[in-house]
């Protein structure tokens, strides 16, 4: 007669089938939660990289079928397009400038926020506003301020006996224009992200200053500095990667003229891709820059060994 063994389940192992059952539950949950998210990088980040990477190897207007060219888009920008180096040394140009008068004047602000004065909270929002304004209507405001006939800035000038130069219709003084309205308009944010870092130094420090001797400008130089530099190699990167790719005030206030003194490279990916229907040479443009703003991060991130130094 057949001896028929049931095998049963013992409690540990139907514990551990609970187990994985209730994990399998909790990751189809959180699944489900970032899936707009998900759903939402693939679509509109992660697959226009894709369509990029290809159409950067492509010679395609945007409507018609690509065609393959190979390496032709990235060859023809270094050696047979003048504009690709005058656009990419306005942007340098634009980049040097715009960051250390924009980080520079941040700090000033900071230190004078981060005193506790009557009206200091209207103070802190009045300088961050621009930041946060629409690039649209600060452009337009600053085209009719820096109009040479009837500009307010000329009007000023004029005032204190000072002729006021063409600025936007100028070669010379079209980007260094803008290079004002961009730092007048992001040292918000600077001053914000400095401001938290001075309100979080250790108060001790600045005592044990005092009682050494060490003057205002003695504690600046050797303790607030140097604890803020994380702080500044945050704002380098930041400030980089935002300043090289400007595009709204330049649009908006000069359209890359006159003869291309203000043309910075985002703009001119823009003309090749929606005025000239160079959507494959836009994509190679698009993907040089990639390349140069990752080297600098790169860059600036092995070299915060150097000056920068954590508590």
């Amino acid at each position: 007669m057949a001896t028929i063994t049931m095998a049963r389940d013992t409690p540990g192992t139907v514990h551990k089938d609970q187990i994985r059952r209730a994990r399998r539950r909790q990751n189809l949950t959180g699944w489900l939660f970032i899936s707009p998210i998900v759903i939402g990088v693939v679509a509109f980040q992660f697959f226009p990289i894709v369509v990029s990477m290809v159409a950067s190897l492509t010679d395609w207007n945007g409507i018609a079928a690509p065609k393959f060219v190979g390496l032709k888009n990235f060859t023809e920008m270094f050696t047979d397009d003048p504009l690709f180096l005058q656009t990419f040394k306005n942007t340098v140009y634009f980049t040097l400038a715009s960051i250390p008068l924009t980080i520079g004047i941040g700090l000033v602000l900071a230190l004078l926020c981060a005193r506790p004065i009557r009206g200091v909270a209207f103070f802190r929002t009045a300088y961050f506003a621009p930041y946060v304004t629409n690039v649209v209507a600060i452009g337009f405001v600053w085209f009719w301020f820096f109009q040479p006939d009837n500009g307010v800035i000329n009007g000023l000038l004029h005032q204190i006996g000072i002729t006021g130069p063409q600025w936007l219709s100028s070669s010379t003084w079209a980007m260094p224009a803008v290079i004002m309205v961009s730092v007048w308009q992001g040292i918000g944010y600077p001053m914000i992200i400095l401001l938290a870092g001075l309100q979080g130094l250790p108060g001790d420090l600045f005592e044990s200053g005092k009682l050494d001797g060490a003057g205002a400008w003695q504690r600046l130089r050797y303790i607030t500095l140097p604890l803020l530099t994380p702080h500044f190699l945050f704002l380098l990167i930041t400030q980089f990667i935002s300043t090289f790719q400007v595009f709204g005030l330049i649009y908006v206030m000069t359209k890359g003229g006159p003869g291309h003194a203000t043309s910075v490279y985002i703009y001119n990916i823009y003309q090749n891709a929606f005025s000239y229907g160079k959507v494959g040479y836009a994509s190679a443009m698009s993907w040089v820059l990639f390349v140069v703003i990752a080297a600098v991060t790169y860059l600036q991130w092995k070299l915060q060994k150097r000056w920068v130094f954590y508590t």
